[in-house]
């Protein structure tokens, strides 16, 4: 298997962190590539025609989207599944990556309108609306903490992805600000080796 990713993309980070949790890294090999909206690279997409990274390709085929790439590859390894198989538990752990995937789509669209877009062709309301989507899906992870409790799930490595995202590219946010559950959450999970191997550089 290979991966092509950047070390900087939430998304890669969230299947990098699932290869690290199901013992998988010694069968993919890293490709790290340099990508941007606005600047395309050729080689990814050669493979996806989204333009996007993570993309995995393996034999015969090519997956992407990081939701399709971590499922498969929680179905090549005999550890315990992140992705449960049925039942409350499987469809708390897709909805938490519903919500964590929600907040990187809402904070990737806010960083773009605020560092790739021209000063003068800003949108502030625009970019006030993303912020909105990212405080009410805080909002919801803080009363519902509980869900992201216990062995780690896609949902849970999605959510700490997100907020790990928020750290690293919103510090000024101050999303852990009336949110002292989640905060507490987030410090735990974040010291697991998946987390730390795979924290976001630019």
């Amino acid at each position: 298997m290979k991966l092509y990713y950047s070390p900087a993309s939430p998304y890669a980070r969230k299947v990098r962190a699932v290869a690290l949790e199901a013992g998988l890294t010694k069968k993919i090999e890293m490709v790290n590539v340099v990508l941007s909206p606005i600047a395309p690279n050729a080689d990814v997409d050669k493979r996806n025609p989204i333009g996007k990274i993570p993309s995995l390709s393996i034999k015969g085929m090519e997956l992407f989207d990081s939701p399709v790439i971590c499922e498969y590859l929680d179905t090549q390894h005999r550890r315990r599944k992140l992705f449960p198989a049925k039942g409350a538990a499987r469809w708390t752990a897709l909805r938490l990556q519903a919500l964590g995937d929600g907040l990187l789509d809402a904070a990737l669209l806010a960083r773009y309108e605020t560092f790739l877009r021209p000063e003068a062709l800003r949108w502030s309301d625009w970019t006030a609306g993303q912020m909105k989507k990212i405080s009410g899906v805080l909002d919801r992870l803080e009363a519902e903490v509980k869900s992201l409790k216990g062995k780690p799930t896609i949902g849970s490595i999605t959510v700490g992805c997100a907020l790990g995202y928020l750290d690293f590219r919103f510090a000024s946010f101050g999303w852990r600000q009336g949110r002292p559950k989640l905060a507490k959450w987030f410090a735990s999970f974040a010291e697991l080796p998946s987390m730390k191997e795979t924290a976001p550089t630019a």
